[in-house]
């Protein structure tokens, strides 16, 4: 048996920001709050929800206190306001950070406590109630935020996450006209971390033939248009390829897990504040360059979507080629891909593997086990822009 879930309605495509009204007649709600970030708010990417919000004679509020990486106070500070206002729904609208707050703020409206309280790796409570209706509206291409029950935020060192079904998107919103604009830097972070849930999700131990086929799709969609989205913005037609390419990688994920990236990814978000999808993006080759000897037929398959050349190639070396042409792809949108680059020094490597390997929940669905020491190497080789098993 092959479980599969999602939000019970997506609404997917040009203008579908326009199903709010319907949304919120069904719902028939008097007052909304809106969770996204200033940037958002500044720019006023936010008006065209609160204009159908007037339409409806609907009160709303706004907390727009959301940044990347975003920490447990801040988060905590924001459900606090939320339960002031007391809203009967909650739309979040913008990149990963803002999508995580909305849920879980939604939850935490009718749950006592703080986000702290119900962390993965500390978290003593357990959600009993499951909150008030949430509406995500991604402004980024990427995250895959919208249609998973997880909400991510940063502690000290690392990150934890609440993960529930009660999180999980009553509504999910994913408009491309809102990526239209997006600058080619986030551009860039948001679609190579949308192909890391792809990649991650299809070699993922939890993988089954559905997610499998959403994840190829993706990553298809994905490595076909994300050099032309970065370096050609106006291309409206990439920029749709990517926004459809990121929510069915997130349906994937969501599904079959992510893994070793993203557990090694973690700990440079919490301890360096570097943005996540910067984070999957460094380390992205070095992670695939230590497992695809465990997942070296889907890595073959990976090449064929990927327009990797296969003739006259045995696996192996199709394999090894296609984790090179995931080093050019970061390196072809602009991307970092050595740990230098983030001033991180190589004593780093030692707390960076410690906080790693914290991240049960994701290394169980490796392919490849990661213990401690070769965590640590794959580290070390993103750090140095070196291969190991690559040749």
């Amino acid at each position: 048996m092959y479980p599969f879930i999602s939000p019970k309605h997506i609404y997917y495509g040009e203008e579908s920001l326009h199903k709010l009204t319907d949304i919120i007649e069904t719902l028939d709600v008097k007052n909304a709050l809106i969770v996204t970030d200033p940037m958002l708010e500044e720019l006023k990417i936010i008006e065209p929800v609160i204009e159908l919000l007037r339409e409806k004679e609907i009160e709303w509020n706004v907390i727009s206190d959301v940044v990347a990486e975003l920490p447990i106070e801040t988060a905590d500070q924001a459900v606090e306001q939320a339960r002031h206002y007391q809203p009967e729904l909650v739309i979040g609208i913008g990149g990963g950070s803002a999508l995580d707050l909305a849920k879980a703020v939604s939850v935490l409206l009718e749950n006592p406590g703080e986000i702290h309280e119900y962390l993965n790796l500390n978290g003593e409570k357990v959600l009993k109630r499951q909150g008030v209706p949430k509406v995500l509206i991604p402004t980024t291409a990427g995250t895959g935020s919208e249609v998973t029950d997880i909400s991510v935020f940063s502690l000290k060192d690392t990150k934890d996450v609440i993960t529930h079904d009660y999180l999980l998107a009553d509504y999910a919103i994913v408009d491309p006209l809102l990526t239209y604009t997006l600058p080619q830097k986030v551009t860039a972070a948001s679609g190579v971390d949308a192909l890391v849930h792809a990649l991650e999700a299809y070699t993922s131990t939890q993988s089954t033939p559905l997610t499998d086929s959403l994840a190829l799709e993706a990553i298809g969609k994905i490595t076909a248009n994300i050099r032309t989205a970065v370096w050609n913005g106006a291309d409206r037609e990439a920029r749709e390829q990517m926004a459809s390419g990121s929510l069915i990688a997130g349906l994937s994920f969501y599904n079959a897990g992510v893994a070793g990236v993203h557990a090694l990814a973690y700990p440079l978000g919490g301890q360096f504040k570097i943005p996540h999808g910067e984070s999957n993006a460094v380390l992205l080759p070095y992670v695939y360059d230590s497992i695809w000897p465990a997942c070296l037929d889907k890595l073959v398959k990976v090449a064929d979507v990927m327009g990797v050349p296969t003739e006259g190639k045995d696996r192996r070396t199709i394999a090894q080629d296609t984790v090179q042409a995931l080093f050019y792809l970061v390196e072809d949108v602009g991307l970092p891909t050595k740990l230098i680059a983030y001033n991180i020094q190589r004593e780093d490597i030692e707390s960076l593997s410690e906080n790693a390997l914290k991240q049960a929940r994701l290394l169980k669905r490796s392919p490849k086990q990661l213990d401690e020491k070769g965590i640590k190497e794959i580290y070390y080789n993103a750090f140095q822009g070196t291969f190991t098993h690559n040749r």
